[in-house]
């Protein structure tokens, strides 16, 4: 009887043990999502079928190419999750101090990425602009990417274990139970928590996080906070764009990518995409680029007053350029408000209906011609931010004001918004709105 006793002490001494130890090893964790929806979490750029919830699980179809990431922002902290691949070889991530939004002709944010591939789960390293001091680390390449020091990974079909632990900058990764990589100097070192979708599905489960003591880093080493925007291009198709039968096949999503291969078929105005939504005042972020080679073509010089410079004999001066086609952005339904964007000298952003309009005072056509060329080569992407307050507007080109405050009259009070057919090949991407 004693030993039976005895016997029944121990179970209940380890008992105690074991129990003491799971209160200490979860005390201070909250689980960042509930098994039930994505209360939460932010969708910054994807469909709404992208994420789901089945099962206490966070499903992702891993089409398109996008994030969706916390509505917090973190700096230290100890983060737990579970995932599994469902196809060999298949690509995700974890990205951790990111912007709100994302970064400039890419479907990803400006964060710290903790790698989530089949075959190659621990990677951690910068992107979009962010930066971090590698170890384990190919140095003669210049990348600031930590590889794992150990495979520790399950294959497609089976769970894995992340813990990510942030501390000043400094990050670290187990997986499966076992730390592998750590990285220093994160730039940020705050920001958002985001998932990826990258090409293939891909369920999360079971993550909480444990957020540690901070510094409160100054803005610099922060990702910038929530801006209020949402997307008007979900990375899949044209839903809250108008499409009629001549667009199809010409106005498309390539995945993050809307292209637009300047052959609709439809009937005037039509060939243009609009949102089926009108706008009052809002600012727009629209990244753009020209994908076409350019070739040499002749186009006006534009003085800063909004009008061709002309010889000696008033004809007027052009410049050769290399050109690669030509659209723009129609604001509050109206292609007199068109948001040029060309290869001329003056610059893309210009109102082209007001700049041209001769029964304009000479002050509103001159507002509405660009301060300076900001454009990058054709080719690579741009990106305007447009902000239109009742009859001002304000364009904003790869961070450089362009037009500032043009005072257009006439301009309608609402609208929908116009991408542009011109005839030409043109690619948009990261349209994303703020309602004022």
């Amino acid at each position: 009887m004693k030993q039976l006793q005895f016997l029944f002490l121990i179970i209940f001494c380890v008992f105690l043990t074991s129990a003491g130890t799971t209160t200490q090893k979860d005390e201070g964790f909250v689980p960042l999502f509930n098994g039930v929806d994505l209360d939460n979490w932010v969708n910054v750029n994807c469909a709404p079928e992208t994420w789901t919830v089945r099962d206490q699980m966070i499903i992702c179809t891993g089409i398109p190419k996008g994030v969706m990431r916390t509505d917090k922002q973190y700096e230290n902290f100890i983060l737990e999750l579970e995932f599994r691949h469902l196809k060999e070889g298949g690509n995700a991530g974890l990205f951790v101090h990111s912007d709100d939004l994302t970064h400039i002709g890419k479907p990803f944010t400006r964060s710290i990425e903790v790698q989530i591939m089949d075959g190659n789960h621990g990677d951690v390293f910068a992107i979009q602009g962010a930066t971090l001091t590698p170890t384990n680390s190919d140095l003669e390449k210049g990348w600031m990417r930590s590889y794992p020091t150990s495979e520790r990974h399950n294959p497609a079909g089976e769970w894995n274990h992340y813990r990510v632990e942030s501390r000043d900058g400094m990050l670290t990764l187990a997986v499966n139970g076992q730390m592998v990589t750590k990285a220093y100097h994160t730039n940020p070192r705050k920001g958002y928590i985001c998932l990826e979708s990258e090409g293939s599905e891909i369920h999360f489960r079971n993550i909480r996080i444990k957020e540690l003591p901070g510094t409160n880093p100054p803005q610099e080493a922060t990702g910038i906070p929530d801006r209020g925007f949402h997307a008007l291009y979900n990375g899949l198709d044209t839903r809250g764009w108008k499409q009629v039968e001549g667009n199809k096949g010409h106005w498309q999503s390539l995945d993050f990518i809307l292209d637009y291969d300047g052959k609709s078929t439809a009937e005037g105005e039509d060939k243009h995409l609009w949102t089926e939504k009108e706008y009052g005042n809002f600012i727009l972020m629209v990244d753009w680029r020209q994908p076409d080679k350019p070739v040499p073509e002749e186009v006006p010089v534009i003085l800063p007053n909004g009008e061709q410079a002309k010889d000696n004999n008033g004809d007027g001066i052009t410049v050769s350029v290399l050109d690669a086609g030509d659209s723009g952005i129609y604001l509050r339904g109206t292609s007199k408000c068109q948001i040029n964007i060309w290869n001329w000298p003056v610059g893309s952003g210009e109102i082209w209906g007001y700049r041209v309009d001769q029964d304009m005072p000479v002050e509103v056509r001159h507002a509405a011609t660009p301060m300076i060329c900001a454009d990058n080569k054709p080719g690579e992407w741009n990106r305007f931010i447009i902000t239109a307050i009742d009859d001002k507007i304000t364009v904003e080109l790869n961070g450089k004001t362009v037009i500032k405050e043009a005072q257009l009259p006439g301009i309608p009070a609402r609208g929908p918004i116009a991408l542009q057919h011109h005839g030409d090949h043109i690619q948009f991407a990261n349209i994303y709105i703020k309602e004022l």
